[in-house]
């Protein structure tokens, strides 16, 4: 399986992305990478790694896309920057089943949107992390950020996204959908709230089992969280405060807390640190852009070469399991078409 990476795409591109990229190789042998970027620091960063040469491609970007520029403008003026030249290859070649990129979120989005295109059907395409569950297993949460406004409709379609996305990256034969709301009553929320829940319950190609309040939606007790952007981008990221935050006193508590205190703490420095990669939701790879019509992954900014890697086996395996097809599959299914 062929891969693209935006090799510039990043906080500390090329050195991580490259690094990562050379990690995927050798965790797994049944793929091949496509590294797009400026070639010269490319194969600067190359060299000092042991590598299978035949395994990866170099296509030649010497722009980039910056977080501060708009994303729709660069991408349809930027034709020499490593996203669109990536998409472009994305796009148009077969054998390339999947992308993997930490650079602006905003040009992913569109050049996912513009390039590859929607599946037919999908009214809006979302992002969605998979977040850390008391169980272990794991709940999506969709939308993250890419629609800030959103009609019932586009919720129906995140849920039947997601859920299909949940059967192939948990392994959940039936995902309890929940919609993130401010109580679990049916007649809580705003009018989008209210309506997208009429949605969902009378859809019976998804598992629709009521409201999930903020605070529940890491409990397990989902598999599935369906949000409109807005309120998904701020559910993720308190949820990505609150845990640095309690990681951040708890270690406040062991050095202030006197000898027997850091005693404790040494003892228990193993369970701490797998608590740290438990609330690490980025350790296990990006958020999958749901939607359009090859996998695309969108990794966190600060990524290293560790989530570089799990977002490239990350998309390895939804592109493995179909998980584009399962989504337009799903939409078919559910016999209701796209209104913007």
């Amino acid at each position: 399986m062929k891969i693209i990476l935006d090799a510039m795409g990043g906080d500390y591109a090329p050195k991580e992305t490259v690094l990562g990229a050379i990690d995927a190789l050798k965790l797994d042998k049944d793929i091949k990478l496509v590294l797009v970027g400026k070639s010269e620091a490319i194969n600067k960063q190359l060299a000092e790694c042991e590598y299978d040469k035949s395994r990866i491609e170099i296509i030649d970007a010497q722009d980039e896309i910056s977080n501060d520029e708009s994303p729709t403008m660069a991408i349809k003026t930027k034709k020499e920057s490593s996203l669109v030249k990536a998409f472009e290859k994305l796009s148009s070649d077969e054998e390339c089943e999947a992308f993997v990129s930490a650079g602006s979120t905003g040009a992913v989005l569109v050049g996912a949107f513009m390039k590859v295109g929607r599946i037919k059907g999908v009214s809006r395409p979302a992002l969605a992390p998979v977040l850390p569950t008391l169980d272990g297993k794991g709940v999506v949460l969709c939308d993250c950020g890419a629609n800030v406004d959103s009609k019932p409709i586009n919720l129906l379609h995140f849920a039947i996204m997601a859920s299909s996305y949940a059967q192939a990256m948990l392994g959940v034969e039936n995902p309890r959908v929940g919609l993130l709301n401010n109580g679990v009553e049916a007649h809580k929320g705003n009018e989008l709230s209210k309506e997208a829940y009429a949605l969902l319950s009378e859809n019976k190609d998804i598992n629709f089992v009521g409201n999930c309040e903020a605070r529940d939606m890491l409990s397990g007790d989902f598999e599935v969280v369906v949000a409109d952007g807005f309120d998904g981008n701020i559910a993720l990221k308190t949820a990505e405060g609150t845990a640095k935050l309690m990681l951040k006193l708890i270690k406040r508590g062991v050095y202030s807390s006197g000898l027997k205190a850091k005693l404790g703490a040494l003892m228990l420095k193993p369970v701490f640190k797998d608590v740290q990669k438990a609330l690490d939701y980025n350790a296990q790879g990006g958020a999958c852009f749901l939607g359009v019509k090859k996998v695309v992954v969108k990794a966190h900014g600060a990524s290293e070469r560790g989530a570089i890697s799990a977002s490239i086996l990350q998309a390895k395996g939804l592109a493995k399991n179909k998980v584009c097809e399962k989504i337009k599959a799903g939409i078919d299914a559910s016999a209701i078409n796209a209104e913007d």
